[in-house]
């Protein structure tokens, strides 16, 4: 028995590059006559010999031929078929397919009709279905499906075959596009309300990336969406924060006519947060950028909100109420304006408080309603919300009518307080002392003489 010793042995390379470059004018010879279908067999059957042979060149070049001569001649059901076919070919190259496929894409938005569109699409969709190789190709692909779904009103049809692609794993995608691509999901889930979603997409984007000069249309495409979320969920602190981001871009603080409407809401909206050591950190830096200068109301507001002196509502409903309420954030023809509004007054009464329990250790209820221009079940309800915030001691004497603003001291800080005031008296005996002992020498000197 013979024994074939090159069994194991790789099979050589074969070059078609020839066989090729002589079938493509003879191809193109058949087509000009009307011989589509001829032309297509004597393309496969090239094409199976260059598969088998492991010819990248030749065998791209025969597919991509391919898809252009039924994409030229308008064989759109042909397309799909051949494009299918040669994708599930036993051996077929992988680089090969990605050519093909980015070929056919180019004639998506050649088709006569939005149908012819959609199935060509769909139809692309399934071959680079579960193909890490054409992934990208897929994701944009996807992309252009969910825009006609979008141009009809589709949202939910939209967001959920976009949500499909996982871009954030895509290796050969650069960040740019991921970036882009996940924009859109959020945008998407913002349109279709599902804010849970869109928060969790959101981070997926590392905010560091924005650092980078050429980013800049991303960032601002980006907060511009968390701002939406946020204001949706009234996370206030967060939406300041947002807007710094976006009046900190370096595009949008060189232009004047941006930065200031950027600053303005970044104002707003950081009165309207609730009081903590982050809010008010962040007011006293505010209040020294030079630019809140040329906005003479904002910084009245935060001039306001930093002292510590009483701000009548009244007196800022005068003063602020015709302005503020023509913008978007606290428009009278929106609910949102009128609540936020609303969330103001609430705002300047509790820095009111805060103030009153700064200066007082003691106050009557009839005295705070003055001063805080409230009803005494208003005054109750305030100021027990500020010590539920822990923002301020408090202890409310209904049948007394009076409120304590004084914190009283445990054991350890009494015991503090009186042995400081022993060291004190003490430091007050010695000093006694030796100012009596120094007259008593200045007199014994002065009877010497």
């Amino acid at each position: 028995m013979d024994v074939d010793y090159n069994a194991n042995e790789p099979k050589m390379e074969k070059d078609y590059s020839d066989s090729v470059k002589e079938l493509l004018p003879e191809v193109d010879q058949l087509v000009s006559t009307g011989q589509l279908r001829p032309a297509l067999e004597r393309l496969h059957t090239l094409e199976k010999k260059t598969r088998g042979a492991a010819d990248l060149w030749s065998t791209s070049q025969l597919l991509v031929r391919m898809v252009e001569l039924c994409g030229d001649s308008g064989e759109w059901v042909m397309l799909e078929q051949e494009v299918a076919a040669m994708a599930k070919k036993h051996g077929q190259l992988k680089q090969a397919i990605a050519k093909m496929v980015q070929k056919a894409m180019e004639y998506v938005d050649k088709t006569p009709d939005e149908q012819t569109t959609i199935e060509l699409i769909e139809s692309l969709r399934t071959v680079t279905e579960g193909k890490i190789h054409v992934e990208v190709e897929r994701a944009r692909l996807t992309r252009k499906r969910v825009e006609i779904y979008e141009k009809h009103d589709q949202i939910k049809e939209a967001c959920d075959t976009l949500q499909e692609i996982q871009v954030e794993t895509y290796g050969s995608m650069d960040r740019r596009e991921k970036t882009d691509f996940i924009l859109e999901q959020m945008r998407l889930c913002l349109a279709k309300r599902d804010y849970v979603r869109m928060a969790i997409i959101s981070h997926k984007i590392n905010p560091k990336y924005f650092e980078r000069e050429e980013t800049e249309d991303l960032k601002l495409r980006f907060y511009e969406l968390m701002i939406q979320y946020d204001l949706h969920e009234e996370n206030y602190l967060e939406v300041c924060r947002h807007y710094k981001q976006v009046y900190e871009t370096k595009c949008i603080k060189e232009d004047a006519n941006r930065w200031p409407n950027v600053l303005y809401n970044m104002v707003l909206y950081l009165v309207l947060s609730p009081y903590d050591n982050e809010q008010s950190d962040m007011l006293h830096r505010i209040k020294l950028d030079h630019n809140l200068e040329k906005l003479e109301l904002c910084s009245q507001l935060v001039k306001s909100f930093t002292t510590v002196e009483l701000t009548r509502w009244p007196a800022v409903e005068a003063v602020y109420g015709s302005e503020f309420r023509q913008t978007d954030v606290f428009s009278e023809k929106t609910e949102d304006g009128n609540k936020r509004w609303l969330t103001l007054r609430d705002r300047v009464i509790e820095h009111n408080i805060r103030v009153i329990a700064k200066y007082y250790t003691r106050a009557t209820i009839s005295r705070l309603t003055e001063l805080l221009d409230l009803s005494a079940d208003e005054v109750e309800a305030f100021i027990s919300k500020a010590v539920v915030a822990a923002t301020i001691y408090a202890r409310i004497d209904r049948p007394a009518g009076t409120v304590s603003f004084a914190k009283p001291r445990d054991g350890e800080e009494q015991l503090n307080v009186w042995a400081s005031d022993v060291s004190k008296l003490l430091g007050l005996v010695e000093k006694t002392t030796h100012l009596i002992a120094k007259e008593e020498i200045v007199n014994k000197i002065a009877r010497t003489i």
